[in-house]
């Protein structure tokens, strides 16, 4: 099960479209089988304070990941995580790379599962670029 939460209010959201996303994400990658996660979206405020808190980085992001570590409180193994998405952000690459907000969207969501995932695009040689991409393809959001 994925739940969406909106918290920003500077772009109107159809929630629906991301939440059927993210199932549909979730079904196609093997890791991530009979898992849930919750995607937030927020403000770049909120995301520049995260970013800032648990990565030591006083700028916005697109996208964090928060992986759920079961064995630290033994409840809820079928929990992946959280993603917070900046849908400021997310418009802003949009627009610099002539894709619909949508598409971006669900480009970070599918990101942000796969670091969920113990991806990590900063070590992994290109591992989970690839896969990304490969994904990106099954699930119909190249563009």
């Amino acid at each position: 099960m994925t739940e969406i939460i909106n918290n920003q209010c500077k772009l109107k959201l159809d929630l629906e479209i991301f939440q059927t996303f993210a199932e549909k994400a979730i079904e196609n990658i093997e890791e991530t089988e009979n898992k849930s996660t919750t995607i937030a979206f927020v403000s770049d405020r909120k995301m520049r304070e995260l970013n800032k808190t648990f990565r030591g980085k006083n700028s916005t992001t697109d996208v964090l990941s928060f992986p759920f570590e079961a064995a630290e409180f033994e409840v809820d193994a079928d929990n992946l995580g959280d993603i917070v998405i900046s849908i400021e952000q997310a418009k802003k690459q949009a627009d610099e790379n002539n894709l619909s907000l949508e598409l971006e969207i669900k480009q970070l969501i599918l990101h942000g599962i796969l670091h969920l995932c113990g991806y990590d695009h900063e070590t992994d040689n290109g591992e989970m670029n690839r896969r990304e991409l490969e994904l990106r393809e099954k699930l119909g959001i190249n563009f």
